[in-house]
């Protein structure tokens, strides 16, 4: 059966799981892993000479057994993750993956605040150096404009993914 896979990613608290969770509501046949999921205990995660616990980089990350999750639902016929699939078959099922990669301005506040400095003396530069790994590899990334509203950038990105579903529906039945 063919599936449909969505990668949204961006810097931390930049609004990756409030948008893949917009998405799943309105996507039928939907499912999302969060790598946020899939952090190693804090006692693994290495500090950093200012001492900022280094928890925006893969080593922090259980990256195998997020790999199996993503596996698993891959090989499933039922897809047991989807916790909004509507039953409907005729859709082709849809996996959101999402992880800190999608650059946008950090206007959230964390209850309680992060440290003084640890967004501009960890994430941020974590994030940079993360995106232009990415900016190397030849696969179609949309970048999305970060300063835009949460109802903006839902928008783009809803329409983008049913022009791109109705494409592959077009491809399944003519195949």
């Amino acid at each position: 059966m063919k599936t449909f896979v969505i990668g949204i990613g961006g810097v931390t608290n930049g609004g990756k799981t409030t948008l893949a969770k917009n998405l799943q509501k309105r996507l039928p046949n939907c499912s999302i892993i969060s790598q946020d999921n899939f952090f190693k205990p804090e006692s693994e995660i290495e500090t950093d000479e200012n001492g900022f616990l280094q928890y925006d980089v893969l080593e922090a990350l259980n990256m195998e057994e997020m790999m199996s999750a993503i596996s698993r639902w891959m090989e499933s016929a039922a897809h047991p993750l989807a916790s909004r699939d509507r039953g409907n078959t005729e859709e082709i099922p849809i996996l959101i993956i999402e992880g800190f990669l999608l650059y946008n301005y950090n206007t959230r506040i964390y209850e309680p605040p992060d440290t003084p400095g640890y967004f501009e003396g960890h994430v941020w530069p974590m994030y940079l150096k993360h995106r232009k790994e990415m900016e190397n590899i030849s696969w179609e990334i949309v970048y999305l404009d970060g300063t835009k509203s949460e109802e903006d950038l839902f928008s783009q990105v809803y329409e983008d993914l049913i022009q791109e579903l109705a494409k592959q529906k077009c491809l399944q039945v003519t195949a």
